[in-house]
């Protein structure tokens, strides 16, 4: 059985260390996107995983499949067509300055791409899960419905269904992710969130914490799982915690709420000093797709998904270029960074 994701796969450009935009002569290339940087965590877990989209067919759309070929990711369900790839440039941020992207994603391939594009009989042909984030349906209203079709035709076939809400202001407005979510949300078995999303997509939001300051009161984050569960039937919401103290370190943990048991497990905090944090979320995200496909005790899945997000914190790039033993590692309370020999 396969794993299947659907998003945009973009051209990241970046500059070097931590230039700013400004200063910068030249940037390096490499690529990323939400359901993509999932897909290659769970390859690098052994997992048989799917990534779709559409990428145009000339060279560096060749090169945004390549970069996910390497790691073992099946790209057969990637439609080749439309004329650009998706760009974002990202500025590392350092002590007291954030991190900033701007994107150059507008009329690309995937943006543009159409219903016809995708046969999620064929698609989904052998699989198990299907995970997708709130980024995809907010590149274009056709999207949102190619999105929708394909958790229709999930939950047809039993397919289980995992969303991160990834809320991204730059792609729509409050309201507009509100209106889909709530479409797409009814087909959802297991939730993502940070502490910010449930607040910007649903309006719900944890009492007595303020993201900016680092405060994180925990138990508003149970308060926000069970009404997310309530509203949507979800089986499962996970919400990352960060507190931040600056742009190089934070503290890290989350938490699962299983709804059926009414139930919340949190996850041990770790206390990471960022070399990029782009793709954080993601790396949880898998982390936890493969805990649970896994078959993982809650307490044990919200670890492994932390213990792998954790570890993305370490290494430049959207992908989290870990193995299965180095999570396993970490999770099972080997944190001193001390050298392997």
């Amino acid at each position: 059985m396969k794993v299947v994701t659907f998003g945009e796969l973009m051209l990241r450009l970046a500059p070097e260390g931590y230039l700013r935009f400004i200063q910068s002569n030249k940037f390096e290339a490499t690529f990323g996107g939400a359901e993509a940087n999932v897909a290659v965590s769970l390859a690098n877990y052994n997992q048989d995983v799917s990534f779709v989209s559409k990428l145009p067919n000339n060279e560096i759309g060749q090169m945004a499949i390549n970069s996910l070929r390497q790691y073992g990711v099946n790209t057969s369900h990637i439609v080749r067509g439309g004329n650009r790839v998706g760009i974002y440039y990202c500025e590392k941020g350092a002590s007291q300055r954030p991190s900033k992207v701007i994107y150059d994603r507008a009329y690309s391939s995937i943006a543009l791409a159409k219903k016809e594009d995708f046969d999620w009989d064929d698609i989904f042909s052998g699989a198990d899960w299907f995970h997708f984030t709130g980024i995809t349906p907010a590149l274009s209203k056709e999207v949102a419905e190619i999105t929708l079709e394909a958790c229709k035709a999930a939950k047809e076939k039993g397919i289980v269904v995992s969303c991160d809400l990834n809320f991204r202001k730059k792609l729509w407005s409050n309201k507009e992710a509100n209106e889909t979510m709530s479409k797409l949300c009814k087909y959802v078995d297991i939730c993502i969130a940070n502490e910010e999303d449930a607040k910007d997509v649903f309006g719900i939001e944890a009492k007595d914490t303020d993201i900016n300051t680092g405060k994180l009161n925990k138990e508003g984050y149970v308060s926000v799982a069970e009404q997310l569960s309530q509203r949507f039937n979800f089986k499962y919401v996970a919400i990352t915690l960060r507190e931040s103290i600056s742009a190089n370190d934070n503290n890290w943990s989350a938490m699962l709420y299983n709804s059926k048991e009414g139930k919340a497990y949190f996850s041990k905090k770790y206390a990471i000093h960022i070399v990029d944090r782009v793709g954080g979320g993601d790396s949880f995200g898998a982390g936890l797709i493969y805990a649970l496909r896994n078959s993982y005790k809650n307490q044990d899945a919200i670890e492994f998904a932390v213990a792998a997000s954790c570890l993305k914190h370490s290494i430049e790039g959207d992908y989290n270029l870990v193995s299965l033993e180095e999570v396993k590692a970490l999770a099972n309370g080997d944190a001193s960074g001390r050298v392997k020999r």
